[in-house]
């Protein structure tokens, strides 16, 4: 099959079995992590709309990258019409809900919201719109009605994360056949697998998987080769990857296949979807980024006495966002600036000191170990969280006409939001080839946009 690592085996196209529910939340996630931002009741939602200005020319829709149109759904919950607020999100991001959740919204819509330039507080537009998309989910509301096509295409989409979703619902919406495919036995990609709990909880990602199924998107569990890419090749007028991207990198030190060492993402799969999972008492995060700060807030929520991240780097270089960054401090994580490992022992880690010497290619401050300036650090769980490869022997199959790709295997690891946009981008993309084409749909004569 073809792996997160990119290493590639013999193994025909097998598929295991349809995407089953599993019972989730695991017991005593609730209680561990309850939201982060507690949802709006209609009454604070009514007020919240109303402060609204309702701009023609708004920034928050242009600083979304689905560019929902937030000023019209803001609108609608203001004048009651929670339906139409939701089917308003759901024409620009059939994923409303997971994005409320998870959207950094602080950099991104309500960071422009204009409320700034009068020293206001911005509308709370992430709320509004969780509040509209669960006010859908609660009513009931069947899937979306499909166009008919007289000559439907037949798509594959790899992976079942925010791209392959998001591009699987923008066909099914214009009538065509949608395979989704997917190693793991639930869908979703990191909505459900990788996110933080206190985020987003798998069984709402999971009702997006189960409204996008009513659609009539056939999901399959399946492990895909890059020889059963040719048995897609023939059955399938179109291919989209949104595979996502490989393992998690490696240390590259002595001890990092002690049992005691689990990777960042890997360790938040445990959390959310293994009853009994249990943490260190002393925990050490090695990385800066925002999968690194999702991993020490988990060990604090899930018990551990100490959670302490390491980052060779200093706090302005760090690349995990400012308010990830204010929150893990609230929530009792401990930092260490300037600090690299170099070995992992069976009940401690060694590091070395670093200095921050000339910048590299990228304009990043390289960091250099310091000789003589090695110290300990007790733990009994070690987090690795230094971000993740490509799937390069993939990446070269797909560099044709017939394939299109998006999200985090093609943008190398952004938000969700912009794998959404990408699967929307990527589906109307093949619509328009399909178009012109007609029925010689040997392969697609346009690439797709990948964001």
């Amino acid at each position: 099959m073809w792996r997160r690592d990119g290493r590639v085996c013999e193994m025909k196209l097998k598929v295991t079995g349809e995407i089953s529910a599993a019972a989730l939340p695991v017991p005593g996630s609730l209680e561990r992590f309850p939201d982060l931002h507690p949802a709006l009741d209609s009454q604070s939602a009514a007020a919240e709309a109303n402060r609204c200005l309702f701009c023609f020319d708004a920034p928050c829709t242009a600083a979304c990258p689905t560019h929902i149109d937030v000023p019209r759904f803001i609108k609608k919950i203001a004048t009651g019409n929670l339906r139409g607020s939701a089917l308003t999100i759901f024409d620009a991001n059939i994923l409303g809900l997971s994005c409320s959740r998870v959207c950094p919204v602080d950099v991104l819509c309500e960071g422009s919201c204009v409320m700034h330039r009068y020293n206001k507080k911005p509308i709370e537009i992430g709320l509004l719109q969780r509040y509209a998309m669960e006010a859908f989910y609660q009513s009931g509301a069947g899937a979306f009605a499909c166009e008919p096509q007289a000559r439907p295409l037949k798509i594959a989409c790899i992976g079942a994360g925010p791209a392959s979703l998001s591009c699987a619902a923008e066909l099914r919406r214009h009538g065509h056949s949608v395979t989704v495919f997917d190693r793991r036995p639930l869908a979703g990609g990191l909505n459900t697998y990788g996110v933080a709990e206190y985020k987003l909880r798998p069984s709402d990602s999971l009702r997006e998987v189960e409204m996008i199924r009513g659609m009539g998107v056939e999901f399959q569990q399946a492990d895909i080769d890059l020889a059963a890419l040719d048995e897609l090749e023939k059955k399938f007028d179109f291919i989209f990857v949104g595979a996502g991207l490989g393992a998690m990198d490696r240390l590259g030190i002595p001890g990092e296949d002690l049992p005691q060492v689990i990777d960042a993402l890997r360790f938040i799969e445990s959390v959310k979807t293994r009853a009994g999972f249990s943490v260190g008492n002393r925990v050490a995060v090695i990385g800066g980024g925002n999968t690194a700060i999702d991993a020490a807030n988990a060990a604090v929520r899930m018990g551990a006495i100490e959670v302490h991240i390491f980052y060779r780097r200093t706090e302005t270089q760090m690349p995990a966002f400012p308010f990830e960054y204010e929150h893990a401090k609230v929530e009792g994580v401990q930092f260490h600036w300037l600090a690299q490992p170099v070995e992992i022992l069976a009940s401690r880690v060694r590091f070395v000191r670093t200095k921050l010497a000339h910048h590299d290619a990228t304009g990043r401050r390289q960091p250099v170990p310091q000789t003589g300036s090695e110290f300990e650090f007790a733990c009994d769980m070690v987090i690795p969280a230094l971000g993740q490869s490509r799937m390069s022997e993939l990446k070269r199959r797909v560099d044709n006409k017939k394939y299109f790709a998006g999200g985090d295997f093609v943008n190398g690891g952004r938000e969700v939001v912009d794998a959404v946009a990408d699967g929307k981008r990527a589906a109307q993309s093949m619509l328009h080839s399909g178009n012109r084409t007609g029925d010689k749909l040997a392969g697609a004569t346009e690439e797709a946009p990948h964001g």
